[in-house]
């Protein structure tokens, strides 16, 4: 990678060192509680990487939408609290996000000590990449490490305009552990990948990830479409789709991108179909062209399954981004939980996949396999701008590395 990241940095210069790092801890909350810690623990190898040299460390993260303005149900207490069981130290927990009472807190940290300032979020500084929001926080340290790999697609006052204000004060802004991690693997696999290279794009609509079709189908030599994004493909081709979700306004993408995939360009040969997409919902299989005026297409049918595995089985470089079908019912999760089973059991054979997206990530979960998956990226948005060649304001902010 190009950007310099934290762990070319001596351990010996960071101790006592106010460091400033930009996490991604945008976790789902229920009632105060949170109920998917992925993304706080992906962040702990950088911090701890910082706190066992001694730095002090200050921690700025977004949770949720809150519209500039403070909300409790998106507060990052309950954020503080699994952090501190995490990494088994206290986490002094900063309920402003800007201003006199962060500098006084920053300025009371002793080595080694973390503290999280109060969703970035509740300033509307921060998604207008305020440069003077940006400055304040810059003011209180000379390291910024971007680990929000999740956040990188934006150019906000605490991922961008952070960056460029520290480096604006002569110092460095490098990255993280996690966000070094993300851009190698993906990197590699749209760069490097070894063949055969199959990607796996599923989700509700073609036009979020048009883009990312058009980046890849020169780089793949499979690209296996599921979802209800394929009912926009099967209406380019012509057939029925009842009452299933169709982008109407994207047909004619759709077609020409079939006939500019030719080959490489795989889609469902049959499909689970009901009267409701619902739970308790009676279902059936049919092939895509017995799809009835009255059905509704909730995932990809055993057939397909058969043919997708044994493409993502010959596989060596994979990358994934989206659901087969509703996933989240499971009359309409079988797909998915196929995909997801036939991609860990390629990893076992010593492939290389990449999965992006909450709901890819939740998939493998669900199936049990997480675990045996060779990397599953914690951003959604990012990972489709990188796979679509776009740039990451967060990444492209950073201090250069040196040349290998």
């Amino acid at each position: 990678m190009s950007k310099k990241i934290v762990s070319d940095i001596d351990p010996a210069s960071l101790a006592g060192r106010t460091v400033l790092v930009r996490a991604d801890l945008n976790v789902p909350l229920a009632d105060g509680r949170i109920s998917d810690d992925r993304r706080v623990r992906a962040s702990l190898p950088t911090l701890r990487l910082l706190t066992s040299a001694g730095a002090r460390v200050v921690l700025l993260s977004h949770l949720g939408r809150p519209k500039g303005a403070p909300d409790p149900k998106y507060s990052l207490k309950p954020v503080a609290d699994r952090l501190a069981e995490l990494l088994n130290r206290s986490v002094r927990f900063v309920p402003e996000s800007a201003g006199p009472a962060v500098r006084t807190a920053v300025e009371s940290l002793s080595e080694g000590d973390v503290a999280l300032l109060e969703n970035t979020r509740f300033h509307p500084g921060d998604t207008a990449n305020d440069p003077e929001l940006a400055a304040s926080w810059a003011a209180l340290g000379d390291l910024f490490v971007n680990d929000a790999f999740g956040a990188a697609h934006r150019a906000h006052a605490s991922t961008s305009g952070l960056a460029e204000a520290v480096k604006a004060r002569g110092g460095e802004a490098v990255a993280g552990l996690l966000m070094a991690r993300e851009l190698r693997f993906l990197g590699e696999a749209l760069e490097r990948p070894e063949r055969p290279f199959v990607a796996i794009l599923g989700g509700a609509k073609i036009s979020g990830k048009i883009d990312v079709i058009g980046a890849l189908l020169p780089r793949v030599d499979r690209l296996l479409i599921g979802g209800a994004m394929a009912n926009t493909f099967f209406k380019a081709l012509g057939l029925e789709t009842g009452g299933s979700l169709v982008e109407d306004d994207r047909v004619e993408v759709a077609r020409r991108t079939l006939q500019e995939a030719g080959e490489r360009l795989l889609l469902p040969v049959d499909c689970v179909v009901a009267a409701e997409i619902a739970e308790g919902s009676t279902t059936r299989v049919v092939e895509r062209s017995q799809v009835g005026a009255d059905d509704r297409i909730g995932d990809v049918g055993p057939a397909t399954r058969e043919v997708y595995a044994k493409e993502i089985a010959a596989a060596r470089t994979i990358v994934w981004n989206g659901p087969m079908g509703v996933f989240e019912i499971d009359a309409f999760a079988e797909g998915t939980t196929a995909m997801a089973r036939a991609v860990a059991t390629a990893c076992d054979g010593g492939a290389t996949a990449v999965l992006g997206g909450g709901d890819s990530a939740a998939a493998v979960d669900r199936a049990g396999v997480a675990d045996r998956i060779t990397h599953v990226s914690t951003g959604g948005g990012a990972s489709l701008e990188f796979l679509a060649g776009a740039a990451l304001p967060g990444v492209e902010a950073l201090t250069e590395g040196s040349a290998a």
